[in-house]
């Protein structure tokens, strides 16, 4: 028993003393890509970056990075959790002993978000996260600057910026995660629910559901219209008839699509990851990109799990998407 006892105090202490992140610090990145954009959205963006243990011990190293994209309506503070995110990290780089470095970078825009897409309205938020963001980053932090320790992830919104980003910009990231990704097939909209889209005010917007607010979102990001205010973007209907240029546009920014024209530089990833909840309402959507890599022949991970959208993140990241960037991406021999 006193043995036990003992066993049982030893791995507490363990616990407690296990490794902590140096240090979660917020800072704000300006976006010369952003500026001007017709909703007025900062080009000052704000950004957190969690450094792991071993950045301040041991000063000459150099880490990977991990890049982690926000939801719809939320914000990168809100994605911290009120510091859930960073317990779930600490845990993970405990249990692998592999540290990197996190970048969770804000993207909430006027209408909930930037679909991480470039924009005449909203802004050109792709071009500031690829090239202005990870230059920054690089620039300003102890990173092994290279598409081998590069990775990125993200959750709903943030995983539809995942697979966006990662098939569009191999030549940055190595290793790719989307959890619950959002909007990977092309949208569909009725006329009536489209002419029901076309009565509303930039106030009655505002104060509108999640799925009235994404609507405009998406037309704002992917449909925009420089000379048409209030809204500066075409909606996908016209008196209620479908806009057939409008949806061609849409179409063109789902990921399922464009898996056939990026193949070869999706083939060059280190390593594809998704999930999603059998309970989730983006199901759908991730069964049909796992379908598309299937039918190329795209080696992936993929999960199909119990559980809703959101309800189940917080453990896999310390259990399932960390420690995928842990085995995958490039790390500096110690």
């Amino acid at each position: 028993m006193r043995f036990l006892a003992g066993l049982c105090a030893l791995l507490v202490a363990s616990l407690c003393t296990a490794p902590a992140i140096a240090r979660v610090e917020k800072i704000n990145v300006h976006g010369v890509s952003l500026e001007r954009n017709l909703e007025r959205n900062s080009a000052d963006r704000t950004v957190f970056v969690l450094l792991p243990p071993s950045y301040d011990s041991a000063p000459a190293r150099r880490f990977p990075v991990v890049y982690f994209l926000h939801g719809y309506t939320a914000t990168a503070e809100g994605a911290l959790g009120k510091g859930d995110f960073e317990r779930r990290l600490n845990a993970a780089m405990a249990a692998t002993g592999r540290e990197f470095i996190v970048v969770v970078p804000d993207h909430y825009t006027k209408h909930g978000g930037s679909m991480y897409s470039d924009s005449v309205t909203v802004g050109n938020f792709e071009t500031f996260t690829v090239k202005e963001l990870v230059a920054h980053i690089d620039g300003s932090y102890r990173t092994l600057a290279k598409r081998e320790s590069r990775g990125l992830s993200g959750h709903s919104m943030g995983g539809y910026g995942t697979m966006r980003l990662g098939i569009k910009h191999p030549e940055l990231f190595s290793s790719i995660y989307a959890m619950n990704p959002c909007c990977l097939r092309p949208r569909s909209i009725s006329g009536q629910e489209g002419r029901e889209y076309e009565r509303l005010t930039p106030d009655q917007v505002a104060k509108a559901d999640f799925g009235t607010r994404a609507n405009y979102a998406v037309a704002a990001t992917w449909s925009p219209n420089p000379n048409k205010p209030p809204f500066y973007a075409d909606l996908a209907t016209k008196d209620g008839k479908i806009d057939d240029l409008v949806m061609g546009k849409w179409a063109a920014n789902a990921p399922v699509a464009l898996v056939p024209q990026y193949l070869p530089g999706i083939r060059s990833l280190t390593a594809i990851g998704m999930d999603t909840g059998d309970k989730d309402f983006v199901r759908d959507d991730v069964e049909a990109m796992h379908a598309e890599l299937l039918k190329f022949g795209v080696k992936h991970d993929w999960e199909l799990y119990e559980g809703d959208h959101g309800n189940r993140v917080s453990e896999r990241l310390e259990r399932i998407v960390f420690p995928f960037f842990a085995r995958h991406l490039k790390f500096e021999a110690k």
